[in-house]
């Protein structure tokens, strides 16, 4: 397989979902040239630099910092098709015309690199058709890149070749979106709307179709199509919203005009209400007015009934609630059948259909069940793809009812299941041979592309037998907190630490776990990772401060930070190498151990900070340390060494404004990583990229960092300066009394306390001052109420 390199990327259209795409491809550091029509007045490129302005602007954020702006140039038409020539992929991502699309292909061809990879990121129109209007020597390298809104966030990319495609580039697309951009790559098949929006988008109308048939509310359906049942948040109508209902009118317009003889045709059309909104241009969240809407601080849903707004309520019924709370699939869905509760019908009813239409379609959509759940997965934010969900209900009697409810008319169409989904035995279709393909008659495997090696633990499906962390590898040493582990098939030689506790937090089991670890790694092992699924770590166990707090154990609290401490330090100055291996969220303590090891490999997706001002402490594990000394080699390599106040502002606000990196990006920004560090964009491969890592280190003869001696601080007058930022904060009504007591004593402990400035100290005297600071504030009530309520409500206290 030949390797792609994307030395120079052009994305066509400066939409919504062009401009996120090149901002998506300079979040991976590949210059982008993004086009689009010439403005009519004033710059000709004033269309699309209108567009990377709102890169900006938009939350959640397309660019992974506002530096990365600077891998975009702004292009048209006019002037500027030359360029294509120097790039190597070249997205197309203009609406959904076919006749404007093969406009452009028209206009672009003549430009084109022979080499370059030619994307049509339409959402369903065809790969085939579109071809067509492209040059026959470009052909080969046509296909379709169907990314998801927003591109930086959502895993899914499907891939759909031509009949004409060349299959080593697809192989080499993929691979490259894999590791490249992170992505969840599906091969998905040239049929309208491919595989995730052609099954999500029927589960919308089937919501819809369910929401009249049963008489419940927008917000009623809502409650019960969220979380409860494994779908994000924002469940059916707020995401239509989201989304935009325009969007959602012409997806479904698209299925109506282009699959004349699916057998739920009847239903691939727009609801009266659903039309009404769009007329009046109440769009959704774009127009702040849809199905939902805000009225100062009370969120309105739309009421057919009345005509008119109401407050939003969304109650699910206590009978519901009770199936919703049972445990096992198989007893909850025969529970939601026998249940007479209408919330209870609706649900079986949206499963029956959604699993009745995945069984039918899924020769015509998909290879395989595993990539039409993983589509789903993926591209809709459900926890469960269809398939995966009756497999758990117990294939073999749900297939029953929904035969069933199919004859008696219930159904939303009366095509029977296919023959497959009712075979004597039957018990699923994703089992340890692979997922079953209906057009091949057969189980399929996953991928063999190279790629994939890199993927220790990938996401699997529900019913394949695959290794999981927890239960592979050789154990070395393991605690109540701790799993110090190795894989001698990949590297004997590097350990893995893993914390077990719930999200990771750290506990005085941890602690212990995590200094016994790296004491036996530096005798047995070449090097250590700390990795486990995310999140990294969410900081210190709270529970137990709270505890300690009400028992008055402030002793026992000054000893838990003084063996923090020590961890952290370990980490730092291990005879061998760690590597923290980072996902997800990394706050407080665990920001302090990632700040700590000798190298970090990050997941673009990492969530890194300091955030202990958000319960009225400072950080104590070492974190105001670590800032401090790397303040003093800042300053020592300026051209007045000692004058090290300069380089302690942004750390100071950082801690305390208690500032979250919203990427791994910012995390060096922030100076939580540093320059040197390996950013991820596939969350999949960081196992394998550290083990790496910590393997070359170790063979090119690691030695742990000097212990930092003669550190010159800020001292007196740093504080002092700090100060009077306070108080004009304090004055004007920005923080409160105690914010400013908090953030005054993480000033202290930056400026190494109150002490002359200048004077030399060691991390010893460094972590002493912080400690004392943090059970100073611990016995304050004021940070004792925030511990309580962050504990009781999962939100910060301003006090």
């Amino acid at each position: 397989m030949s390797k792609l390199i994307v030395k120079k990327a052009a994305v066509l259209g400066a939409g919504v979902m062009g401009a996120q795409i090149a901002a998506h491809l300079a979040n991976a550091n590949v210059p982008v040239v993004l086009f689009d029509l010439p403005a009519k007045e004033g710059d000709k490129n004033g269309v699309v630099k209108k567009a990377l302005d709102g890169l900006k602007k938009l939350d959640p954020a397309p660019l992974a910092s506002k530096g990365k702006l600077k891998f975009i140039d702004a292009a048209n038409y006019d002037e500027h098709l030359p360029l294509l020539a120097e790039c190597d992929l070249v997205i197309e991502a203009i609406a959904e015309r076919m006749d404007w699309k093969n406009d452009l292909y028209a206009k672009i061809g003549p430009f084109l690199s022979s080499t370059a990879i030619v994307a049509s990121n339409t959402s369903g129109l065809s790969m085939n058709a579109l071809a067509q209007g492209l040059p026959e020597a470009v052909r080969p390298r046509f296909c379709g890149i169907h990314f998801f809104n927003p591109p930086r966030y959502m895993h899914l990319v499907e891939i759909i070749g031509t009949q004409g495609t060349d299959a080593a580039t697809l192989d080499a697309l993929e691979t490259w979106l894999t590791s490249r951009l992170g992505k969840g790559v599906i091969r998905a098949l040239d049929t309208p709307n491919f595989v995730a929006n052609r099954i999500g988008v029927f589960s919308i109308l089937a919501v819809m179709h369910h929401t009249q048939a049963f008489g419940l509310g927008f917000d009623e359906v809502d409650a019960l199509t969220g979380p409860k049942i494994g779908r994000p948040k924002s469940a059916t109508y707020r995401t239509a919203d989201v989304v935009g209902l325009d969007t959602l009118a012409h997806v479904v317009k698209t299925m109506q005009d282009t699959l004349p003889n699916d057998p739920w045709h009847a239903h691939f059309t727009n609801p009266a209400w659903l039309q009404a909104l769009i007329t009046k241009g109440a769009l959704g969240q774009k127009t702040r007015c849809g199905i939902f809407r805000k009225q100062g601080k009370e969120i309105q849903v739309l009421d057919l009934a009345a005509q008119d707004y109401r407050k939003s309520a969304g109650e699910i019924a206590d009978e519901v609630a009770a199936i919703l709370k049972i445990k096992s699939p198989a007893e909850k869905f025969a529970a939601l059948r026998a249940s007479g509760h209408p919330q209870a019908q609706f649900l079986w009813a949206i499963f029956r259909d959604i699993f009745h239409y995945a069984a039918v379609q899924l020769e015509n959509v998909a290879d395989n069940a595993r990539d039409l759940d993983l589509a789903m997965r993926w591209g809709f934010g459900w926890a469960q793809g269809p398939f995966e969900t009756w497999q758990a209900a117990g294939w073999a009697d749900t297939a029953q009812a929904v035969a069933a409810d199919i004859a008696a008319g219930k159904a939303m169409a009366g095509v029977p299941l296919p023959a497959w989904a009712l075979e004597a035995g039957r018990t699923g279709v994703h089992a340890a041979e692979g997922s079953y393909s209906a057009s091949k008659n057969a189980y399929v495997a996953r991928s063999t592309l190279p790629v994939y090696q890199r993927q220790l633990f990938p996401e699997r499906v529900l019913g394949e037998v695959a290794p999981t962390p927890e239960k592979s590898g050789e154990t070395l040493y393991e605690n109540d907190g701790v799993r110090l582990w190795r894989l001698p098939a990949v590297d004997a030689g590097i350990g893995i630490i893993s914390v077990k506790s719930k999200m990771h937090t750290i506990g005085n089991e941890v602690l212990d776990g995590v200094i016994a670890a790296v004491r036996q790694a530096e005798g047995t092992l070449d090097g250590v990772v700390v990795w486990h699924e995310a999140p990294f770590a969410v900081g210190a166990n709270l529970q137990q401060v709270s505890e300690a707090i009400a028992a008055g154990q402030f002793d026992l609290l000054e000893q838990t930070v003084e063996k923090f401490q020590r961890a952290s330090q370990t980490l730092k100055y291990a005879q061998v190498p760690v590597v923290a291996a980072v996902q997800g969220m990394a706050l407080g303590g665990g920001c302090e151990f990632v700040m700590h090891a000798g190298k970090r490999v990050m997941a673009l997706e990492s969530y890194i900070g300091l955030v202990e001002a958000g319960v009225g402490l400072i950080p104590a594990g070492g974190g105001c340390k670590e800032f401090a000394v790397r303040a003093a080699d800042w300053a020592a390599q300026s051209n007045v060494p000692g004058e090290v106040f300069n380089y302690l502002q942004n750390a100071f606000m950082t801690i305390a404004m208690a500032k979250v990196a919203k990427s791994a990006v910012e995390a060096i920004d922030y100076g939580f990583a540093r320059p040197s560090d390996t950013i991820l964009f596939n969350a999949n491969e960081l196992l394998w990229v550290a083990i790496r890592e910590a393997r070359a280190m170790a063979d090119a003869g690691y030695v742990p960092p000097p212990m930092a001696r003669a550190i010159p601080v800020a001292g007196k007058n740093g504080i002092a300066t700090f100060e009077m930022m306070l108080v004009n904060m304090k004055e004007g009504g920005m923080i409160s009394a105690h914010d400013y007591l908090v953030a005054r004593s993480a000033a202290v402990a930056l400026c190494g306390g109150e002490v002359e400035t200048g004077s030399l100290v060691d991390e010893e005297w460094l972590i002493t001052v912080e400690r004392q600071l943090f059970v100073e504030l611990l016995k304050n009530p004021l940070t004792q109420a925030r511990i309580k309520h962050m504990l009781e409500t999962g939100k910060p206290l301003c006090n």
